[in-house]
């Protein structure tokens, strides 16, 4: 998602920096105070928080001292101690120093299971003075900073001995839990195997499953760990009726509807997932829980409660755009979501580009649309979409104005994968040059997507998949043609902190020839989102007077390492490639590539990227290199 874009221009010596301030004052408020406001799920300008005063504050210093574990062990044990993490404040009197030590003592002995020893020793010392033998009532020394000693024996590493399920877990395997004899017998598998015994029979049916006891024995002669976990399994269900709670303004019916739950169908935990995400996507709701009745009717069906916390139903944003080459810029946009109780959503946009260096009114750049959304058309995966726009812009290629409308129908395959077909009619008017030409074009735009990644902003395992079908007839020049693009990202991590990704794309025109394909339809290649160091549309078949045509075909690929530093911190070092070509297929005699480095600085919204990249295989008169930012990854 581009935030903003900026070139510098070497051979102009002029710098072009495009700076968009989104003020998404959208009414998202925080409805818990009126001088914050949220954004991506965070919350800016919250009032200060006062300092919280300790009490009769007592400082202390923390040292361990260990024997019988190696480095690793005592790292944990290091990480699993309150006293060492909070070794720089201070806290509220002797006896707060005493009860934090005694808590300190517990996590440590837990952390010595989590290691499987169960013969393992840990004391404690405050002042020289073990705390199991130190009174409530003490008051240390606290004119200087307490000295408190942790002092660990970690003693032999256990291993499982018998492991039993017991109860309506009985036939169950304590192998497939990870409860394997002679292997070391980890309080977390323990933990573990029973979470999973859980998940197992709540997805077969079981919704009130349950452990109901779990003892371990604790052989110190042997160095073994006896464990019994007992089950109880309870009835098989089936998903019954449904209620509401929480909604106001949005339908009951329609929520019940895009939850599509049929009645009689098995209960499992995923399907419960399935629903709170699919009412979550509808973009109504801050907020939604779906529990489970607490008793099953004479049918054998459970009841569901879903409930439900709205977002405010309207929402506007202003913007301004300024570049010293290109001007400034105004925009503006209002929403609904929540149009006739059923999460209808309409956004109203309109934009002023170039103010400040066109020469008069009509070299401004004018853009105004709307778009409808009716998630639930015919079924909870479908959803009907509206949109027209009509804009009036000036290109390097070509000068547009054009008043365009668009319906169609996505619909959702699963969680990953939609796709959508639709109708566009598109009046336009192209200049380039001195040649003038109208279109009346009519469009079945066909769109298939799939995202396999783990993130939308910062990827970096899965792949994702974009297909684009478009059969076009021009009824002003009676003109038909195909347009196809294809385009494919794959995200792989290796180590950790180093992400490799690479994109690539494939676009082709058939059954018409270059000038009888309108201008603003045709393929051009170079810019912050195809092949970096090149000015926008600067790559591929240029005119007598170096004005890119655009071209019939177009090849992209690109490879970036992304490696982070550290957590908020990454470089990206990257190479592009690409051409646009006036033949059908891409005949890659003109590849040109473009290499560089980025930088990434992580935010709750995504990483903020900033890349740097120059042509490899420059011509005469072009750009040395270019500059572009925004928020997200280029890919």
């Amino acid at each position: 998602m581009t935030m903003a874009i900026a070139k510098y221009q070497n051979r102009k010596k002029k710098v072009s920096f495009t700076i968009l301030t989104s003020l998404a004052i959208l009414l998202m408020f925080s409805a818990t105070s009126s001088d914050a406001f949220e954004i991506f799920g965070k919350k800016f300008f919250e009032p200060a928080q006062e300092e919280t005063t300790v009490v009769d504050p007592v400082r202390y210093s923390v040292s361990l001292t260990q024997t019988g574990l190696s480095d690793a062990d005592e790292a944990q044990l290091r990480s699993a101690s309150e006293l060492i993490a909070g070794e720089g404040s201070p806290v509220s009197g002797s006896l707060g120093l005493l009860i934090k030590a005694k808590a300190d003592r517990d996590l440590l002995i837990a952390a010595l299971y989590e290691q499987a020893r169960y013969a393992g020793l840990v004391r404690v010392f405050i002042q020289g003075a073990e705390i199991r033998n130190i009174e409530t009532t003490k008051e240390f020394d606290i004119a200087t900073t307490v000295p408190v000693e942790l002092r660990v024996k970690g003693g032999r590493q256990f291993k499982f001995g018998r492991v039993r399920f017991v109860g309506d877990a009985a036939n169950l395997s304590p192998s497939e839990f990870g409860l394997s004899e002679a292997q070391p017998a980890y309080s977390y598998l323990i933990l573990q195997a029973q979470e999973n015994i859980l998940a197992q029979l709540r997805n077969s049916g079981h919704p009130f499953a349950q452990v109901t006891s779990a003892s371990v024995e604790a052989n110190h002669k042997t160095g073994t760990l006896d464990v019994d976990i007992r089950v109880y399994a309870g009835p098989t269900a089936t998903l019954g009726d449904v209620s509401v709670v929480g909604n106001q303004d949005v339908d009951r019916e329609f929520i019940i509807e895009q939850a599509a739950i049929i009645p009689g169908s098995e209960y499992s935990p995923e399907r419960i997932s399935d629903i709170r995400k699919r009412l979550l996507q509808l973009g109504v709701f801050s907020s939604v829980i779906v529990d489970v009745g607490e008793n099953l009717n004479g049918d054998g069906q459970v009841t569901l409660i879903i409930k439900v916390k709205e977002r405010k139903q309207r929402y506007l944003g202003v913007g301004t755009t300024y570049s010293n080459s290109e001007g400034f810029g105004i925009e503006g946009y209002w929403g609904h979501r929540n149009l006739f109780g059923r999460a209808g959503k309409l956004r109203v946009d309109g934009s002023i580009s170039h103010i400040g260096e066109a020469r008069d009114l009509a070299g401004l750049n004018y853009s105004a649309g709307f778009l409808y959304e009716q998630p639930g058309y015919y079924d909870p995966a479908s959803t009907f979409s509206a949109a027209g726009r009509a804009v009036s812009e000036n290109y390097n290629a070509f000068e547009r104005r054009s008043v365009r409308g668009r319906v169609g129908v996505s619909h959702k395959f699963d969680a990953r994968s939609k796709i959508f077909y639709g109708l566009d009619v598109d009046l336009s008017r192209i200049v380039e040059e001195i040649n003038v030409s109208r279109h009346l074009i009519i469009s079945a735009p066909i769109e298939y997507v799939y995202d396999g990644s783990d993130d939308r902003f910062n990827p970096t395992t899965g792949s994702r998949l974009l297909l684009q079908l478009e059969p076009s007839y021009d009824l002003k020049s009676s003109t038909s043609f195909i347009k196809a693009k294809a385009s494919v990202a794959g995200y792989y991590t290796p180590v950790q902190n180093l992400t490799i990704a690479g994109r690539t794309a494939l676009g082709s025109i058939y059954g018409a020839s270059l000038e009888s394909v309108p201008a603003d339809r045709r393929f051009y290649a170079g810019g912050g989102g195809s092949v970096r160091g090149y000015a926008f549309q600067a790559i591929g078949p240029h005119d007598l007077n170096m004005r890119p045509t655009g071209g019939l075909s177009l090849f992209e690929a690109s490879l970036e390492g992304r490696i982070w530093i550290n957590e908020t911190f990454g470089i990206v070092p990257f190479i592009d490639t690409g051409t646009a070509s006036t033949s059908q297929f891409p005949d890659f005699s003109d590849l040109r590539f473009g290499a560089g480095i980025g930088i990434r600085y992580q935010t709750p919204f995504g990483p903020l990227r900033l890349d740097v990249g120059t042509p490899l295989n420059r011509r005469d008169g072009e750009d040395r290199w270019g500059i572009y930012a925004g928020i997200g990854q280029a890919f």
